[in-house]
């Protein structure tokens, strides 16, 4: 059997999932030797990494290009290891720009290639799916009716949760009082939750909107600033981006936050699960530049850009795009809910559909057990 093992992420939620990923085949094999890509949570769970995803922390069209060379050579780096090493198999988790590209190489290889958290091609369209049944040798898959489609389309493919479930339900939640004691939070105040994504580059275009249209939400409303930071992003960044000094920057408790929250502005992303999973109204902002989103809009086939809006099938979540992300319709959304108590109410209680949808825990054990039977066959 050959132990070693590629594991390719590029992004902070595929860094939690590959963790959880890791632990579960070490647990299986300890022998096991897991390389690659990874964030530092894949890396204490036993990956040694070639490359850190804060190295890969670029998103769009534009971003990509600017990086090209850099991205050339951690390809040319990764595929040097597979083949010094004799690495036979590779999980590729989500990050489809990369991880897609750097399959079509692999297969000519002859290696064998798993993929964890499909790419959304049911947002971009049938055209990858072909590419996908050429390339990848079986689709590890966290919504059910991505099963379904997968196997429409003639690919080996299995259905086992989303992991975001585990993750929660094994977190170690501080009570109310515990998580505003740690980090000094006023009491009589409600949490106003900003999270602004886990790239320097759409921080700074949500960021400031944001913590502009909080301050007139939290005056309005008596409720205090919070702004998650993601684990890859120096927290002083939000001060360059803004004179204002009324909110508290909070790293490493985002599910305490999500769950004691009153009110979020949540950029796209898998944010917009998790604060759903907890049932927290908020609204969704996204922006990027102008040629990124004008290519991405020539080829996304759905309506809305909030997974927890396209899983329930409504736009239960307001969603602010691009020109529309300023602090004036910040501001004006997220008023319309927390001043009226029957909106606020029916968004928590269709949210609470979602914990439905997505399933019990186990998804990184039964993900592991699945791939190491696949390395066994090596």
């Amino acid at each position: 059997m050959n132990k070693k093992l590629m594991i390719i992420a590029g992004e902070a939620s595929g860094d939690i999932h590959g963790a959880g990923l890791i632990r579960e085949l070490k647990n299986l094999d300890p022998s096991i030797e897991i390389s690659g890509i990874g964030g530092d949570n894949m890396i204490a769970a036993g990956m040694d990494a070639q490359y850190n995803i804060k190295q890969m922390a670029f998103l769009g069209f534009i971003e990509v290009l600017q990086h090209l060379p850099f991205i050339t050579k951690v390809k040319r780096e990764l595929i040097k290891k597979i083949e010094n090493e004799k690495i036979n198999t590779i999980v590729l988790i989500d990050y489809p720009g990369f991880n897609l590209n750097i399959a079509g190489r692999l297969k000519t290889l002859h290696k064998r290639l798993i993929y964890y958290i499909a790419p959304q091609i049911w947002a971009w369209g049938t055209g990858r799916i072909k590419k996908i049944r050429r390339l990848i040798d079986k689709m590890i898959v966290v919504f059910k009716f991505e099963e379904k489609l997968y196997k429409s389309a003639g690919v080996d493919v299995e259905f086992v949760g989303h992991p975001l479930v585990e993750h929660i339900s094994s977190y170690i939640f501080l009570d109310r009082d515990e998580l505003f004691r740690k980090f000094n939070l006023d009491k009589k105040k409600e949490i106003l939750l900003i999270l602004p994504g886990s790239r320097k580059h759409e921080i700074k275009k949500i960021f400031p909107p944001s913590i502009d249209g909080a301050t007139k939400l939290a005056s309005e409303f008596n409720m205090q600033i919070v702004v998650a930071c993601a684990g890859n992003i120096d927290e002083a960044i939000f001060n360059r981006l803004t004179d204002k000094r009324n909110f508290t920057v909070i790293k490493g408790s985002t599910y305490d936050l999500f769950n004691n929250a009153r009110f979020g502005i949540i950029k796209s992303g898998t944010s917009t699960l998790e604060a759903g999973y907890f049932q927290l109204p908020f609204v969704v902002v996204y922006s990027t530049n102008f040629l990124t989103y004008w290519l991405g809009k020539k080829v996304v086939k759905i309506n809305n850009i909030a997974m927890a809006n396209i899983l329930l099938g409504e736009a239960v979540i307001e969603e602010l795009i691009q020109k529309d992300v300023n602090s004036e319709n910040i501001y004006r959304k997220s008023s319309s809910i927390l001043g009226n108590d029957f909106c606020y109410t029916s968004i928590k209680t269709k949210l609470g559909r979602l914990k439905e949808i997505l399933g019990g825990p186990g998804a990184s054990r039964k993900a592991a057990e699945s791939i190491y039977a696949l390395l066994n066959e090596t």
